[in-house]
Order: structure tokens, then C-alpha cells, then sequence
């Protein structure tokens, strides 16, 4: 039996070069009518990062940030920024050729948070940039792209986002 695909699931990093990856998955989506999620994943702050915020901030600014209220703050401004962005890039389409768009922002480790949004919403494919870098002349893929490739149950598109 051929499989039905009424999820796309689309991974995002937020970075300069989604419109490429965004816009294959729009066209899957529209292609088998299948609803749209958009994913992004918050990755919570390391001893860095802790460190770094303890020693130049004031403290009242450091409890609201380590607090679960600053990571919700962070994680809702990153689901409107996710809205807007996709409101600006099918801003030109027909009402009726944009997909049906759902927001997830997770907070975790963003290979496995990928792969549980799929795996929870029965998603038929995650369509994700490979965001390539070149070390010596070789093109080498992203840790959280070659982690999803690998591991997941779920069919992966990866998409070449770097321009």
C-alpha cells in the first residue's frame, strides 16, 4: 500500500537561508494537501552560556531568564517570529494554495525534538536544510540534519540551504 503523506513537517533553524527549504515545503504540502507543521526547537542554555549570564546581568534579570517564564517568553516570541515568517513568504499566494500552517516551538536537544513532533503527529515527511559547510574543499552536513537522516522513522527531504 502506498503511504499517504497529510503532514509535512518542516524543520527550521531560523536562519538566513530557510526561504528555499520553507518554499519545498509548501509546494509538498500543496501537492498531496497535506497540513503544514513548522518546527523549530530551542535549545536550553549550557554552563557557557549560564555562566556568562551570571556574571553581566543583573540578578533579577538572571532569575527571570533561568526561570521557565524567560524560556516561555523566548519560545513565544520564536512562535510569532515562525507566523510572521510564514504570513510574509505566502503573502503573494492564492487563499486556497496555502497550506493549513501549525506552529510547534520545542525546547530540547533539536535532532530528537524533531523526530518526537514527527513521530507524535504521524508526520510523512520531514523536510529540513542540509546547511552544509565546507571544511578543506569538502561539504560536510549539519549535525542535527545528519542526526535526523539517521535516526529517524520518519522519510527526510533534505534541502541544499546554503545559498
Amino acid at each position: 500500500m502506498i503511504p499517504q503523506i497529510d503532514k509535512v513537517l518542516y524543520a527550521t533553524d531560523l536562519g538566513e537561508q530557510t526561504q528555499p527549504v520553507f518554499a519545498r515545503a509548501v509546494s509538498l504540502a500543496r501537492l498531496y494537501k497535506a497540513k503544514l507543521l513548522m518546527v523549530h526547537v530551542v535549545e536550553p542554555l549550557g554552563v557557557t552560556a549560564n555562566s556568562i549570564i551570571e556574571t553581566y546581568l543583573p540578578e533579577e534579570s538572571v532569575v527571570k531568564i533561568q526561570e521557565k517564564s524567560g524560556m516561555t517568553l523566548v519560545m513565544d516570541k520564536v512562535r510569532h517570529q515562525l507566523q510572521e515568517f510564514a504570513k510574509e513568504q505566502l503573502k503573494e499566494e492564492k487563499p486556497e494554495q496555502v497550506p493549513v500552517i501549525e506552529v510547534h516551538v520545542a525546547l530540547g536537544k533539536p535532532s530528537r525534538e524533531i523526530m518526537r513532533i514527527a513521530e507524535e503527529n504521524h508526520v510523512g515527511v520531514i523536510v529540513m536544510g542540509k546547511s552544509a559547510h565546507s571544511f578543506f574543499g569538502n561539504t560536510m552536513m549539519g549535525t542535527c540534519a545528519r542526526r535526523v537522516t539517521r535516526y529517524s522513522n520518519t522519510p527526510v527531504l533534505l534541502i541544499p540551504n546554503n545559498g
